[in-house]
């Protein structure tokens, strides 16, 4: 594993200049490189690491990104308090071998200050999150497509590249919309969801988390809880009895439910009554948000049931 401190750029000429650079490198051994991007907003974590490992083990060369959107903060308090940790975050990124970091200062990603024209999420960004969160997702994609682009390897020498992106399942609507903006603009990018990394009370990783209080972070470990029951009762072809569940989460004092569904994992669409009540089969996705404390938590979890004769498991997919 290569551990050497990764170069850190802050404008799209060095960027452009570096990441040729380093793929040139790869070529002139007689290798077609590729490259793999990891967007993300600083205050790394072991989530994180998933993701630049993930890049590291399948690609030439990686790059991250870090760059705190002001676009996906509805409130800016919530922007202001956003952790910038740029040191720490590079040695972490050192640590998992990535080659190259951008870190752009706001005015190099938004010259022109913030944009008038934004990528629109469509319906499917103005439900769970992007009804609790308004326009929240467009800021989101609008990013990401800049990143996206700025990220995309040149042909080398050796003809043309392979790129791939790098998001975490964590934020399972991002990733769907991210996911089918690359497929209705078609950007030459394969898009690879890496699975929830938990801590050892089952929350899920986030740089959220650093927010709360003892008894607080006790009490966020009943979202993952929740997940948890629905994915027992699916996996024994049960009911899902999703109201019982949701009154659990409610009886906690310090937990504040947003919502709790099952969807399908592909469109995000609420699956029929009928999963509620009668045994489950088949696949979904639940999701769940809620307000712990101060901080507002998401997460999901994958529900499999017996059906056609066989169970259906997830794995790390590309889109």
């Amino acid at each position: 594993m290569k551990t050497s401190k990764p170069r850190v750029v802050t404008t799209r000429q060095e960027l452009a200049k570096e990441s040729q650079r380093l793929m040139q490198e790869v070529a002139a051994a007689g290798s077609r490189p590729s490259l793999g991007l990891v967007p993300t907003m600083g205050a790394l974590h072991q989530g994180h690491e998933t993701l630049a490992r993930a890049a590291r083990a399948d690609n030439d060369v990686v790059l991250a990104t870090i760059f705190v959107n002001p676009l996906q903060f509805g409130d800016t308090g919530d922007l202001e308090r956003y952790p910038r940790t740029l040191e720490s975050d590079v040695e972490i990124l050192a640590g998992c071998g990535v080659d190259l970091v951008f870190a752009p200062p706001l005015e190099e990603v938004y010259p022109d200050g913030l944009p008038l024209v934004r990528i629109s999420a469509g319906a499917l960004g103005g439900k769970f999150e992007g009804a609790s969160r308004p326009g929240h997702f467009d800021g989101a994609l609008t990013v990401v497509a800049k990143l996206l682009h700025y990220g995309a390897p040149a042909a080398t020498s050796q003809g043309p590249t392979t790129y791939r992106a790098y998001f975490g399942q964590k934020d399972a609507q991002q990733l769907a919309l991210v996911r089918r903006m690359v497929s209705d603009l078609n950007f030459d990018v394969d898009i690879v969801g890496v699975p929830i990394v938990r801590a050892d009370d089952g929350v899920a990783l986030s740089s959220r988390n650093r927010f709360l209080g003892p008894d607080e972070r006790k009490a966020a470990a009943t979202l993952s809880s929740a997940l948890r029951t629905l994915a027992r009762r699916a996996a024994a072809n049960e009911p899902l009895e999703m109201d019982e569940v949701a009154e659990l989460v409610h009886a906690h004092p310090l937990v504040d439910l947003d919502y709790l569904e099952v969807v399908n994992p592909d469109t995000l669409e609420p699956l029929g009554e009928n999963c509620r009540y009668t045994p489950f089969t088949g696949r979904a996705l639940a999701l769940i948000a809620a307000r712990v404390g101060p901080v507002r938590l998401i997460d999901n979890m994958e529900l499999s049931g017996v059906h056609d004769g066989g169970t259906w498991e997830h794995s790390r997919a590309t889109g």
